[in-house]
């Protein structure tokens, strides 16, 4: 019987449900938001439900912060974002601050770790 990690940073996919809990956001509040932001296109699955990639995940988070803690305007949000996005993918700032770096460098390691155990002979 082989070991299943479930840390979030390793699926490849969210449910609608699952970005609900993990950025605080409603679900209905992610399906406006789809509509607002031509950036936020989710895939759609044979069953027709949304799956979000981390990418999408990374960007409600990014639009979360510049509407709630930034306080911008749907459209000043838009246009922030427009503007991050032209930058270029390498320098896309989705507004994460060193404590969650640092978080994200500590699952990616424990992930490796994991992986080198389950790997080992």
């Amino acid at each position: 019987m082989t070991d299943v990690v479930t840390d979030t940073a390793e699926k490849l996919y969210y449910r609608i449900g699952e970005v609900e809990s993990l950025t605080g956001v409603p679900a209905y509040v992610l399906r406006y938001w789809e509509s607002e932001f031509k950036l936020l296109r989710p895939k759609k699955n044979p069953a027709g439900q949304r799956v979000y990639r981390q990418r999408d995940l990374d960007l409600v988070r990014r639009i979360k912060t510049l509407l709630y803690d930034e306080r911008l305007t749907l459209e000043g949000a838009k246009k922030r974002l427009l503007g991050e996005s032209r930058r270029g993918p390498e320098q896309l700032d989705l507004g994460l601050r060193e404590t969650q770096y640092a978080e994200a460098l500590r699952r990616v390691r424990d992930r490796l770790v994991a992986l080198r155990a389950r790997l080992a002979p």
